[in-house]
């Protein structure tokens, strides 16, 4: 029994974190040239993806629920709007911005989450609806790509550099460069911990997957089944919203098209870190490997010559279809074991 149940809840993990290795092992190999060998290209896939890994945490608690969310990217582009108006027009500093930003996720986790959890709307329907909301508002506010000017405390997070040492390069000149990450990168990677102990270690977190896996039975537990729905659509907001800040002190700058396809990245990424569909199966490590092997094919593609985005869609389609697979075949063999 109990090795049934390690099948079940971690081998899609055990494979994502595999695939990731095998993939990033080729691309060190075959493109040894590419700079593939160099830490900083770990790194760099850090940096680049992490307002994403925030929000896909968030999106892999709403999914063991077995909900999704699609308005987190229009959260994320609201957020940065919003943050550059208060600091530009408002004299916000960037420790205030970032109340500005939890405040707006925190408004959207409770509406959307009131919505769906107790007036049993579809969350599909209900966070798509958010979606056009935030990315409207967020060109009612600004169609232009605004940028903070003159904050001299927001400059210094906008280029801080956290020097990682003797894990640098010597470049074609013969310069040692050190490897180095930025403030985000800590963020999303302190939100992954918590979240990993909340999911693993209390009671709400076991509710999660209490819920997604049979709400009949969770309710005879008498896990409130409403409330740990909102609780999650919530959880997933506020993570937009710090998703976004980071988003915000990565870039610098705020604009309607920030984040654009970031909502569709957070599910396929959720979905090959082991997040099944139909709810009460998952792990955040998982969703941060899935971030992982996602950038991975973008940068093996790239490296290939293969610059056209048609090609990174194809290959990121292709392995989603195969984790959707895998999935099947899992949730076909779990059924089975419980006939039995």
């Amino acid at each position: 029994m109990k090795k049934k149940k390690i099948n079940s809840n971690n081998l899609l993990l055990l494979i994502t974190i595999v695939l990731f290795f095998v993939m990033y092992a080729a691309g060190c190999i075959v493109y040894a040239d590419k700079g593939f060998t160099r830490f900083q290209t770990f790194l760099n896939i850090l940096i680049n993806n992490a307002g994403l890994i925030c929000i896909t945490a968030g999106m892999t608690c709403v999914m063991l629920t077995g909900g999704i969310d699609i308005s987190v990217g229009g959260v994320i582009a609201l957020v940065g709007m919003c943050c550059v108006i208060f600091m530009r027009d408002f004299g916000g500093s960037p420790f205030t911005a970032l109340f500005v930003a939890l405040a707006v996720g925190a408004a959207f986790g409770i509406v959307q989450g009131f919505l769906v959890a107790y007036l049993e709307i579809q969350p599909f329907i209900v966070t798509l609806a958010g979606m056009f909301f935030a990315r409207g508002m967020t060109q009612i506010i600004s169609s232009d790509h605004l940028n903070v000017e003159g904050n001299d405390a927001f400059d210094k997070i906008l280029h801080a550099k956290i020097v990682i040492p003797g894990l640098g390069y010597v470049n074609n000149n013969d310069i040692y460069i050190n490897a180095y990450i930025k403030i985000g990168v800590i963020v999303a990677l302190v939100l992954v911990f918590v979240l990993f102990f909340m999911l693993q270690r209390t009671k709400l977190g076991r509710a999660f997957y209490a819920v997604g896996g049979n709400q009949q039975s969770a309710l005879m537990l008498g896990i409130n089944v409403k409330r740990t729905k909102f609780l999650s659509h919530l959880i997933c907001s506020l993570l937009a919203g710090i998703a976004g800040y980071v988003f915000f002190i990565t870039v610098g700058s705020g604009s309607g098209d920030n984040a654009m396809g970031y909502e569709m990245d957070a599910i396929a990424s959720s979905i090959i870190g082991g997040t099944m569909l139909t709810g009460g199966v998952g792990n955040i490590i998982g969703t941060m490997f899935g971030v992982f092997s996602l950038s991975t094919i973008q940068k093996i593609v790239n490296a290939a010559g293969l610059g056209d985005p048609w090609w990174t869609g194809i290959t990121r389609a292709a392995m989603l279809c195969l984790f959707l697979v895998l999935q099947s075949i899992i949730l076909i063999r779990k059924n089975k074991g419980v006939k039995a």
